[in-house]
């Protein structure tokens, strides 16, 4: 589905977002999900899908500059909350419940803090605050992206071949996320997206502020075997949502980073519970 939305500098470009197969209905509880750096739409296929056809509107992202979005790439959390932001206002939802992974779980983050009683739920995937990128990373990700992606592939799997419920048996998941990096890299080639959103991860400050305004329940989705933010990291998040009184629930799954593909049963079924569906 596409809305036309304005940068903040009053430029229009049209966003897209999945909808799970289902016709979109604002009148439905909806679900946003918001991917991490070098990815799009596609890694929530089997959670966006399920969920929409179980009784949820569904609006999974992709980022302005990604694949099928047009605008600027966000430089900063804070720009992309924004996006998410003037989407929902787009699609005339007036409430929503926010998952977002790595990059995109500080977004929802971001957005839930700032836009309070709309957001319904929080659900952090492979999360962590802060969100540090190492210097070698950075660097690589600018000048040798190549090298860079086999990196984070090599530090984010914890498997070579999906589980069947994830994207079909016998996939090679390592050799498919270089595709999706390689494809969302090339979407915006006046962009280095791969960089621009690291350098966005490495620079968030305001998680522990936003956490403490964030008026929602709060998931923690942490994968037990992930090295890109492994479940340790995420534990600044949670002492903060413990201390300020929040309602919130911690599940580890299997696998590394990509919680999605490597734990798909796993993961929706967390969300399942978390969502009441």
């Amino acid at each position: 589905m596409k809305f036309n939305l304005q940068t903040p500098a009053g430029q229009s470009y049209v966003a897209y977002a999945y909808t799970g197969g289902k016709a979109f209905d604002a009148a439905k509880p909806t679900v946003v999900f918001i991917h991490g750096v070098l990815h799009d739409h596609s890694v929530w296929i089997l959670q966006s899908r399920y969920l929409a056809h179980h009784g949820f509107n569904v609006l999974a992202v992709d980022l302005p500059g990604h694949c099928r979005s047009g605008g600027d790439a966000p430089s900063t959390v804070e720009e992309a909350s924004q996006f998410i932001e003037a989407l929902l206002d787009a699609a005339g939802v007036e409430k929503a419940a926010l998952v977002g992974h790595s990059w995109g779980s500080l977004i929802a983050l971001e957005t839930a803090a700032r836009m309070k009683e709309r957001i319904t739920h929080l659900a952090l995937v492979g999360t962590a605050f802060p969100m540090k990128v190492s210097p070698a990373l950075l660097e690589a990700s600018l000048h040798e992206p190549s090298k860079a992606m086999h990196m984070v592939n090599v530090f984010s799997r914890a498997t070579l071949a999906a589980p069947p419920s994830g994207l079909g048996p016998g996939t090679w998941v390592f050799g498919t996320s270089l595709a999706l990096n390689r494809r969302v890299l090339a979407s915006n080639p006046s962009v280095n997206v791969f960089h621009r959103g690291f350098v966005a991860c490495d620079s968030y400050a305001n998680g522990l502020q936003a956490m403490e305004a964030v008026t929602c329940p709060v998931l923690f989705l942490l994968g037990a075997s992930d090295q890109m933010t492994t479940p340790r990291a995420a534990q600044s998040l949670v002492a903060q949502a413990k201390q300020s009184g929040k309602q919130f629930t911690v599940v580890n799954v299997p696998m590394g980073h990509h919680q999605m593909n490597e734990s798909p049963e796993e993961t929706l079924q967390a969300l399942k519970t978390f969502l009441g569906a």
